[in-house]
């Protein structure tokens, strides 16, 4: 049972609600911006929730478009225990595309969020019109079991701050750090209804799935072959967390992809690109 849906413009003045799915789990989701098109999900990063994104972004994506963001099981405000692999991640996703009686969606996946959509794509194809992969791999890709050592200790600290967030996400020139600091200040404009921090369980959860996901497995990228919805593949010039060659993999196994990499960023390209990659997947979708 869903509570009342709400259509609001703003992502900041969306409440947070609750759904019971079949599941047994009560997942916290929003939902605002234009009602009426097909919405566009949006799965998060490692460790993200509700409060993950950038309200920037969102400000350009719901003017023509609903947009829906919700917790997976055990993150944040939802119940339940966070599992540790990407299947089950797009099991607990799929509870949830079915409480809210959703018959067909866009699907924006975001780093982990990348890994869940192409799982979701590949196990309901006719749910899913558009996919958009934003700074995420293939299963089994190239040097993808586990970040590098200064990344993964910086994502996996106990309470990561600002000083990591521009470590991990942004490039070490003026304009990228520059960028990530304004970022930061509209990540916190949110000052009510914030949704509350995942916890350290999910955290090792979602590290657990990162690299079982990305353990060596060269059979495993034929699966890519199977998503037939047309996708847009995005990146920074340098993700260090997840190198763009992927994302070029990506969109050559893919059968309809396009592959657009931002200059002079880094894992959170979306964010320093705000306006420049908002129109392009408003352009995307609306193709």
């Amino acid at each position: 049972m869903t509570d009342q849906p709400t259509h609001v413009h703003d992502s900041l003045g969306a409440p947070t609600m609750f759904v019971e799915a079949a599941n047994g789990i009560r997942y916290a989701y929003r939902r605002f911006g234009a009602a009426g098109m097909t919405p566009l999900v949006m799965l998060p990063r490692f460790r993200g929730d509700l409060e993950s994104w950038d309200p920037a972004l969102f400000a350009l994506l719901a003017e023509t478009r609903e947009i829906i963001l919700f917790d997976n099981r055990g993150v944040s405000a939802t119940s339940g225990t966070t599992p540790s692999t990407v299947a089950e991640m797009a099991r607990d996703a799929l509870a949830f595309f079915d409480s809210m009686e959703l018959e067909q969606i866009d699907l924006l996946g975001f780093s982990l969020g990348g890994f869940v959509a192409q799982d979701i794509a590949l196990i309901r194809p006719d749910l899913v019109r558009r996919l958009i992969l934003a700074a995420t791999a293939p299963r089994g890709g190239p040097d993808m079991h586990g970040w590098r050592k200064d990344i993964a200790d910086a994502v996996r600290k106990d309470e990561p701050g600002p000083a990591e967030l521009l470590y991990t996400f942004f490039k070490a020139t003026d304009a990228s750090q520059a960028a990530g600091g304004a970022y930061l200040r509209r990540f916190m404009a949110r000052s009510l209804d914030r949704d509350s921090a995942s916890s350290l369980a999910t955290r090792d959860a979602h590290y657990d799935a990162v690299c079982e996901w990305g353990t060596p497995d060269h059979g495993a990228l034929q699966r890519l072959r199977g998503i037939r919805q047309p996708t847009f593949v995005a990146n920074g010039d340098a993700d260090a967390m997840i190198p763009p060659r992927l994302s070029h993999l990506l969109g050559g196994l893919i059968p309809d992809a396009t592959v657009k990499i931002y200059p002079d960023a880094g894992h959170g390209f979306l964010f320093q690109h705000h306006t420049e990659f908002g129109a392009d997947v408003n352009a995307f979708l609306d193709r």
